[in-house]
């Protein structure tokens, strides 16, 4: 079967040689998960932090149908989280 897939941001390095774009159809074996296209593509673990098969949020274990559309995108913001400070106020 064939699944389209789209890597975004530093995911696209793993796109198959001689796509144009950020798009490529790939074949794949019935009943293939998501997780195993991501092995295919040879992209580390862990995992992508947003997956989505068709417009809908997916995992590792959601089963790709021939023509779904796998995106696949990577943290969208890093770092560590913002610490809040409470500023008192002087009476």
């Amino acid at each position: 079967m064939k699944i389209e897939v789209s890597l975004y941001g530093t995911l696209a390095q793993y796109l198959p040689t001689r796509t144009q774009g950020r798009t490529a159809i790939i074949d794949c074996p019935d009943g293939v998960t998501v997780g195993q296209v991501i092995d295919q593509l040879g992209i580390p673990k862990p995992y992508p932090t947003m997956l989505l098969v068709n417009g809908i949020h997916a995992d590792p274990n959601t089963a790709l149908q021939d023509g779904d559309l796998l995106a696949l995108f990577p943290p969208l913001a890093g770092g560590s989280p913002i610490a809040l400070v409470r500023r008192s106020s002087c009476s």
